[in-house]
């Protein structure tokens, strides 16, 4: 680091200040929020099926939903009004809004998804990925690892 820079530090962000180049933000994954009809139905797709961990400490928000720990993040399931249409949504996962997840056997995960009926589709990238949904229609691609 020059004599220029300043670093400040706070979990999750850390801002750099370069005189000459103006700020940089890094940022560090946290949480997403998915939209759920049912949080009971949710689950058997995010923890029953990807295997995610509940984080018990979420407290009361005045809705059902879980939090799902991965890696340093979350995944938190909000069981709300979707204000979003389900309906008429791109076949293809990549060419819709998603949240992509590296998994540590792909293969094992498409048997799951076999298993369970769930629809899924190969990356057209030519990476070993695939694309699915689960239950309430949000889009998410599984990249192996």
């Amino acid at each position: 680091m020059h004599a220029s820079e300043c670093v400040t530090e706070w979990p999750s962000l850390q801002l750099t200040q370069n005189s000459s180049q103006g700020t940089t933000m890094t940022m560090v994954f946290h949480h997403c929020s998915m939209i759920v009809a049912d949080t009971a139905k949710a689950l058997d797709f995010y923890s029953g099926i990807l295997g995610l961990e509940v984080d018990g400490s979420r407290p009361d928000l005045g809705y059902p939903g879980a939090w799902l720990n991965i890696g340093s993040g979350q995944i938190h399931l909000l069981e709300l009004e979707n204000p979003d249409p389900v309906e008429d949504r791109p076949e293809h996962g990549g060419r819709d809004r998603h949240l992509a997840l590296q998994v540590n056997d792909l293969d094992e995960v498409i048997k799951r998804l076999d298993v369970a009926g769930i629809a899924y589709s190969k990356s057209k990238s030519g990476r070993q990925a695939l694309f699915c949904r689960d239950f309430d229609g949000n889009a998410i691609e599984l990249i192996g690892g």
